[in-house]
């Protein structure tokens, strides 16, 4: 439908307009949003976040309500989706699937609380909230019990009939108990989506196989109901919430159950019949002040939920009001989505540069042209390696699709080839290293690239920053810019000196006073009593972690016994592989190393191992490990009950492994852990009942 250079054209106009909203007339702002809406309901290939095509849209009805001699027929306003794809058979819904309203902070609720007491003519309404789910909708219809189609969304009057690849989702049941509520015809509405875990399995699965993996969950599960084999779909392992009765009819002389009063009933009634509805999930509230409270809250913790959802859904509860306030050609009147901040966003590669870690890695970041994500400016996000380029496809110049989810920390979803111009760059990877020039190295079993000098300026700066990290050796008032600055100053150049700064040059520079002199000075003092574990890490060995670091330090009374011991002791620890055992064998062959820790203890560091894990509580001589997410405690509580009871943490499944404390979504960890007789898995409130005693 559309060619290249149209794509791109129409792309260029998008960013244009989207920076500068009033520069463009109603007629191209219109085609736009058809450019768009094509883009994500017929390609499945979406090139701009769904914020960005709601500011669109929100422009269009903002000129339109302006002036309503400016809306036509053909108007995107005018419909509630888009046109469908010809690869299947179009079927009407019995009732229109209409689009929500969508708001983004308060002010827009307290306007549908307004408009929706002044419609209704009642001042005391209750909400019901539930998850906006981020996946694809679906709209399901049972007779006499059985599935007997189910579609897409479609253009919200009719949709794709995809019954087949429906019947794939085990979630869906292919029968439901309707007579027992005195039905005979039912039509719901609902969202396949594909939960975070499958998702990370199948593109798993993908790398296996050298293909390109999926962008999102969203796009993945939309993606799957239009495939051709339900074969392939069933490998997916979709799921879906249902969450909407739009048509009931009744058995003759037939009496509706009653849990079809109110949207909360009707979650329960969709429940019974065997449907995972958000009856869980949902809450009830009777002012919208509540309301807004509670998208506060849920919003912070979006990210803990097992599946992907964009907002939350504020419906009034009762049916009877529901009907009494109606609907516009659009939108019902009695629902609307809070849109949480934009999580994703399209912006330009401008550039790339490579950054040394402390061991030597060698990270490609990106530099991009600013853009708004999630409530702060993103210009660099990490590219993690030269494999990562490849495998992502990443030009410069190219447009991105950036993401920020989860530990908020952005990423790179995936290029647009769609909208290269010709002049986009491939990116070359170094040979040496960016800082001192070394040769780059790389492991046949990594795919990171590393400086080979161990003078490296970058390598050093990084690992005194790592031993003053909270988690190391925790001085504070003692900053990365600080470290940096000194070291560039010549004040601090290698770990030791930390504590042998000289003060009187430090209180002449800008920002230091006496108060900032004497809290650095009693950090650093007071890092020297830190317990043995800590400089361990702090020391930044490979692949030593704080658990392993704890293990190391349990078993030695001074850290120079390490230097005399074998690989065979080093891998008798718990949770010791060869792997790390190497690692800290060829770290303390080296001479430079052993001068540091003398070095340290000279100057007063700790070196001695005088806490001691608690022999006689309940857990004593066990060894556990957390998979999934915890529902009732915070991993790290976990980890430090089992501490505080005599027992002890490991860094991966073993044969050593006594518990696997399993979570929601549990991983690989679980399909590891179920190969070894010995090991005891359990759920989270089986680990409370051990530990309680």
């Amino acid at each position: 439908m559309y060619n290249q250079a149209q794509i791109i054209q129409l792309q260029d106009l998008t960013k244009e307009y989207l920076l500068n909203p009033h520069t463009i007339e109603i007629t191209q702002l219109k085609q736009l949003l058809r450019f768009h809406e094509y883009q994500y309901y017929v390609v499945n290939e979406p090139l701009i976040s769904d914020f960005e095509y709601d500011q669109l849209y929100q422009q269009l009805l903002s000129i339109e309500s302006a002036d309503a001699s400016l809306i036509t027929a053909d108007s995107p306003s005018q419909r509630v989706g888009n046109s469908l794809n010809q690869n299947f058979e179009t079927i009407p819904h019995l009732v229109p699937m209409l689009s929500l309203e969508n708001s983004y902070n308060a002010d827009d609720l307290n306007d549908f609380d307004r408009k929706a007491k002044e419609g209704a003519g009642d001042s005391s309404i209750q909400y019901c909230v539930e998850p906006k789910f981020d996946g694809a909708s679906i709209s399901l219809v049972y007779e006499n019990d059985m599935l007997v189609r189910a579609c897409t969304r479609g253009d919200g009057v009719a949709g794709e009939d995809i019954t087949q690849n429906i019947k794939q989702i085990k979630s869906i049941p292919l029968s439901i108990p309707l007579s027992q509520y005195g039905l005979q015809q039912i039509e719901i509405r609902g969202e396949v989506i594909m939960s975070k875990h499958s998702f990370a399995r199948f593109n798993e699965k993908l790398k296996e196989k050298k293909l390109a993996t999926l962008a999102n969950p969203r796009n993945a599960a939309a993606g799957s109901l239009r495939m051709k084999d339900p074969k392939e779909v069933a490998e997916r392992n979709l799921d879906a919430f249902i969450y909407h009765i739009s048509y009931v009819l009744p058995i003759k002389n037939g009496t509706p159950s009653a849990l079809l009063k109110t949207h909360s009933g009707s979650l329960e009634l969709l429940w019974n019949l065997g449907f995972r509805s958000p009856q869980k999930e949902k809450k009830l509230f009777h002012s919208i002040q509540e309301v807004i409270d509670f998208c506060n809250v849920f919003e912070t913790e979006r990210d803990n939920l097992p599946y992907d959802i964009d907002g939350l859904v504020i419906k009034i509860n009762d049916f009877a009001l529901q009907e009494k306030l109606g609907m516009t050609s659009h939108h019902p009147r009695w629902a609307i989505a809070y849109k949480f901040k934009a999580r994703q966003a399209t912006t330009i590669l401008e550039n790339v540069e490579f950054q040394v870690g402390r061991t030597g890695a060698v990270t490609p970041v990106a530099k991009l042209k600013a853009v708004a994500l999630g409530g702060v400016t993103v210009s660099s996000i990490s590219m993690h390696n030269e494999e990562y380029i490849k495998e992502k496809d990443l030009r410069l110049g190219d447009t991105v699709m950036i993401e920020r989810a989860g530990d908020v920390i952005p990423q790179i979803v995936q290029s647009i080839p769609s909208l290269r111009k010709g002049n986009e760059k491939m990116i070359s990877f170094p040979t040496h290293c960016p800082v001192c020039q070394a040769v780059l190295e790389k492991e046949e079993t990594e795919a990171v690239w590393r400086c080979t000098s161990a003078s490296c300026d970058a390598q050093v700066v990084e690992k005194i920053i790592h031993f003053v990290s909270k988690d190391a050796m925790d001085i504070k008032s003692f900053g990365e810019a600080n470290i940096r600055k000194f070291y560039d100053l010549g004040i601090l150049k290698t770990i030791p000196q930390l504590y042998t700064l000289d003060f009187e040059k430090i209180e002449k520079l800008e920002g230091f006073g006496q108060k900032s002199m004497d809290n650095l000075k009693s950090a650093i003092e007071a890092s020297k009593t830190q317990p043995l574990f800590r400089l361990i890490y702090a020391l930044g060995i490979r692949f030593v972690g704080e658990t392993t670091a704890k293990t190391i330090a349990s078993q030695i009374k001074h850290l120079l016994e390490l230097q005399d011991m074998s690989m065979e002791t080093l891998q008798s620890f718990e949770d010791v592989g060869v792997k790390v055992a190497n690692s800290i064998f060829q770290y303390f062959k080296e001479e430079k190393n052993i001068q540091l820790i003398k070095e340290l203890e000279s100057l007063g560091v700790n070196m001695i191992q005088t806490e001691h894990t608690q022999k006689d509580g309940n857990l004593s001589g066990l060894n556990f490990l957390f998979t999934g997410t915890l529902v009732q405690l915070k991993r790290a509580q976990a980890e430090a009950i089992v501490e505080a009871k005599g027992g002890h943490i490991l860094g991966g499944v073993s044969s050593k492994l006594h518990y696997l404390v399993v979570g929601e979504e549990a991983g690989s960890k679980l399909e590891k852990a179920k190969k070894i007789a010995t090991i005891k898995i359990i759920t989270e409130e089986e680990f409370i009942q051990l530990t309680s005693s």
